[in-house]
């Protein structure tokens, strides 16, 4: 099964989200929104996830599932915003659990935030099985950027969140609390053993050496060429590779915004009065 995979990039955050049709029906999922932030003003908007709800409609399709690979550290879950104007359910990785128990002590919430994933309306392990209109979508667990990363595989295609990048990117870091450089060599394998025309398609693309922003790549492709893991490197080579780099990054720009968010599936934490409010862990990350 082949699905109709639709790419709405957003240049603030480089991030790629996707619209995926099943073929034989009029029923689509999303994967990986973004809510768009002006992080000095205190201001949020939804201009990129108003473009993809647009297309929705403008097709006539069916909001099946939000789905979010992880909790992302870069960019904002739109989730709940989408999901008010079109329906669909929200679904993460069970392990989301893990990531709310290390960030509810980070950012010292109080016992109203629930750390059992419950803000979800489905929590995937891996092997799961979902339907989008008539199409079956299984689940991957890839743990190692986070310990809460999944594939979702729709079809010939797989959306790979940040276990890969496109060939010339290599991979994602693995240094946040529970991140771990050789769970993400194993479940970078894991997806390297689908078959070799599948298609994978990224989350992030930041155009290295200054080429064109790309999403789509298939597993031969990055089994033969990828920087980090092609041509046969070992994982003991790629360990040591990706635990220099990551010594060397910063932190992503909007981490502490997009943390608070997404482990809430997307709702912007209020204060005491109920209003809209982040905090500054200082020096907590």
């Amino acid at each position: 099964m082949k699905p109709e995979v639709s790419a709405f990039f957003d240049p603030a955050t480089n991030t790629i989200s996707y619209i995926v049709k099943d073929p034989n029906s009029d029923h689509c999922a999303i994967i990986d929104s973004v809510m768009d932030i002006d992080y000095a003003a205190g201001r949020i908007t939804f201009e990129h996830a108003d473009t993809m709800i647009a297309d929705i409609r403008n097709r006539g399709l069916t909001l099946d599932w939000i789905i979010e690979t992880h909790v992302h550290a870069d960019h904002l879950s739109a989730a709940p915003y989408i999901q008010d104007k079109l329906g669909g359910k929200i679904g993460v990785g069970e392990k989301i659990q893990l990531i709310q128990e290390t960030f509810g002590k980070i950012f010292n919430e109080g016992t109203e935030f629930q750390r059992d994933g419950s803000q979800f309306d489905a929590l995937f392990t891996d092997g799961d099985r979902y339907q989008v209109g008539t199409m079956t979508a299984r689940t991957i667990y890839t743990p190692g950027h986070t310990p809460a990363c999944m594939v979702h595989v729709m079809g010939d295609a797989a959306f790979v969140g940040d276990t890969l990048f496109m060939p010339d990117g290599g991979s994602a870091r693995a240094d946040f609390p529970g991140g771990d450089a050789g769970q993400l060599y194993d479940s970078i394998q894991k997806v390297l053993s689908l078959p070799d025309d599948t298609r994978l398609f990224m989350c992030h693309d930041y155009g290295p050496n200054g080429r064109d922003i790309q999403w789509e790549t298939t597993v031969a492709e990055e089994k033969a060429h990828n920087i980090h893991v092609g041509g046969g490197k070992t994982r003991d080579e790629f360990i040591k590779f990706r635990t220099e780099r990551d010594a060397q990054l910063a932190m992503p720009k909007l981490i502490i915004p997009s943390l608070q968010v997404n482990m809430r599936a997307g709702e912007v934490p209020v204060d005491k009065d109920g209003n809209p409010m982040l905090k500054v862990p200082i020096n907590g990350l």
